[in-house]
């Protein structure tokens, strides 16, 4: 339960923009407020990459169970607050923001700590069934809540945070009641040099990779940018100087000695990998869907927020059924045959996606994200019970950590890489179709090419926000009102602009999917890699030797 409102909190809010800055009474696509409409989306994994680590770490230093505990409680009450937003515009995105801020501190404590509690709880032979649950329900919550923010946004934007009270609350309640500290702590003091340049230099970095995305001057992206390039050599020399203290520290709070343990090393690797692919496949196909493939089959652009999460449910279903069986598999026969073999499904979903046409026959695209979901369920579950498995008891707690970081980390720099990509490829050949097919309808000329000088991003954004992306073009001009009335009806239809971006569109996909599929490919050799040391029987066998560790 803890991971799951953790991982749908991450993706609700994403299908639910448009209600959400409908209710604080704010245009996201005005150029001066693109930047609330990034952190409202990035803001929450950004921290989540962050901080898990050093919860990670604590947890090990002063309990899991408690860590996880105040997780709850953090979460209920940051969700309380989000749902009670007291002001309207600029203040209150900025509300929001901040305590979604919070409310990722505390899914943070969750899922930082959830798999090492999972893992001193059961032997052996039942730990990849138990971590394959658990890591398939966060997986499956990523895409649940899609269709819960779509279905709640319908009723009230205050719904989309209500939904979390009680569930953070019963949470808090149970988890307090219930669960025992059953790890071993380890005693330390606190690093701070680590804890500092390992914030500091990944916020810093993920922050520059958001900023990125942005236009900036005559680009259409802001790579170029003086202060982007500033915040990634930033980061990048602070994320230096964390691994050269954390050798020399005592006791660091990241163990970099964890990968020479070749599991741990090749699953994280792996997981890194396909925790990119995994979040460029989800903003891509929620586009593909909103912008061009449920208007053409004639739903409305309001609509198609809701649709898109319904019609992504086969890749849900991938993912529940095959994470438990193959966690359950993987107890008896070992993780590496699994894992790999599920990304090289993924990898393989892939390639037949890139082989869609736009206007695609949705049986065979279900069939496709059927077989991701399948993959992605088959390599999750046993890789994460292979990485916790193969490091020592006392330091699962940072070692669930890093490897959530690992994960998390590649979901935010998939948005920053992916957009970026399809960006630059709409860029190429967007502006000259958007102004011929605008001047056909009798736009001006002047006006069509305005419009078709604006940055690629504000379009994407608007199909991703279930808005009609030529009424939001057109809407300053106020040309549409000048037009006849058949032209002004074709413009703002549910064809023109998905039949206009059809060919722009799938250039990008084709990069993005086939980029995606080459890191699945890397991933399995990884994963293949890792050897049969993180079987079953050799844990089993080596916690044999440990001493029996009792409750708290």
């Amino acid at each position: 339960m803890g991971v799951m409102i953790a991982t749908i909190d991450s993706s609700i809010v994403i299908i639910s923009l448009p209600a959400i800055f409908r209710g604080i009474g704010l245009d996201p696509l005005a150029p001066a407020n693109i930047g609330y409409l990034l952190w409202m989306i990035l803001g929450y994994t950004l921290v989540s990459a962050v901080m898990v680590v050093v919860l990670g770490r604590l947890g090990d230093m002063f309990g899991r169970v408690r860590m996880y505990n105040l997780g709850f409680a953090i979460f209920a009450c940051a969700s309380l607050a989000l749902s009670l937003d007291p002001f309207r515009g600029g203040p209150g995105a900025l509300w929001l923001i901040g305590f979604r801020v919070v409310q990722a501190v505390g899914g943070s404590m969750l899922t930082a700590n959830s798999a090492a509690i999972l893992t001193d709880a059961f032997p052996a032979r039942q730990r990849g069934m138990a971590l394959g649950i658990n890591q398939i329900t966060a997986l499956a919550g990523m895409f649940l809540g899609l269709l819960v923010g779509g279905v709640l946004a319908t009723i009230d934007w205050r719904a989309v945070f209500w939904v979390s009270v009680p569930i953070g609350v019963i949470g808090t309640f149970w988890s307090y009641r219930s669960l025992r500290e059953t790890g071993t702590r380890r005693p330390g003091r606190i690093d701070w040099i680590g804890n500092l340049t390992f914030t500091a230099g990944a916020g810093t970095l993920l922050a520059a990779v958001t900023y990125g995305i942005q236009p900036y001057g005559g680009n259409s992206t802001g790579w170029t940018n003086p202060w982007v390039i500033g915040g990634l050599s930033t980061g990048v020399l602070l994320l230096l100087t964390f691994c050269i203290a954390e050798t020399r520290i005592a006791e660091p709070m990241f163990q970099l000695s964890l990968f020479r343990i070749r599991a741990f090393a090749a699953g994280n690797l792996a997981a890194l990998l396909i925790a990119i692919a995994r979040g460029g496949m989800q903003f891509m196909l929620i586009i593909w869907l909103q912008g061009i493939w449920l208007p053409l089959h004639g739903y409305d652009f309001e609509r198609t927020p809701l649709w898109a999460g319904i019609f992504m449910l086969p890749l849900t279903v991938g993912f529940l059924i095959g994470g438990p069986a193959s966690g359950y598999l993987s107890d008896r026969f070992g993780a590496r045959f699994f894992a790999t073999t599920g990304l090289l499904l993924v990898a393989g979903s892939f390639l037949g996606l890139l082989a869609l046409p736009v206007n695609f026959s949705y049986p065979a695209f279900a069939a496709l994200l059927l077989l991701s979901g399948l993959g992605q369920g088959m390599f999750s579950a046993p890789n994460t019970s292979a990485i916790m498995g193969s490091v020592p008891p006392e330091q699962r707690g940072v070692a669930s950590g890093m490897r959530s970081t690992f994960q998390n980390s590649g979901t935010a720099l998939s948005i920053g890489l992916f957009f970026s990509l399809m960006v630059v490829g709409l860029a190429g050949t967007l502006p000259h179709t958007l102004s011929a097919g605008l001047q056909a309808q009798q736009v001006p000329a002047a006006t069509a090419q305005q419009v078709a000088a604006l940055p690629p991003v504000s379009t994407l954004f608007a199909t991703f926000l279930g808005n009609n992306p030529v009424g939001h073009l057109l809407g300053p001009s106020g040309v549409l009102h000048t037009l006849p009335a058949s032209n002004a009806q074709t413009l703002t239809g549910t064809r023109f602009f998905p039949e206009l971006v059809s060919g722009p569109f799938h250039h990008g996909l084709v990069t993005v999917f086939g980029a995606a599929a080459v890191m699945a490919l890397i991933g399995a050799l990884a994963s293949a890699l890792r050897g049969r040391s993180e079987g079953a029987g050799h844990t089993a066998s080596s916690e044999a030797k440990q001493p029996a560790r009792s409750s708290d």
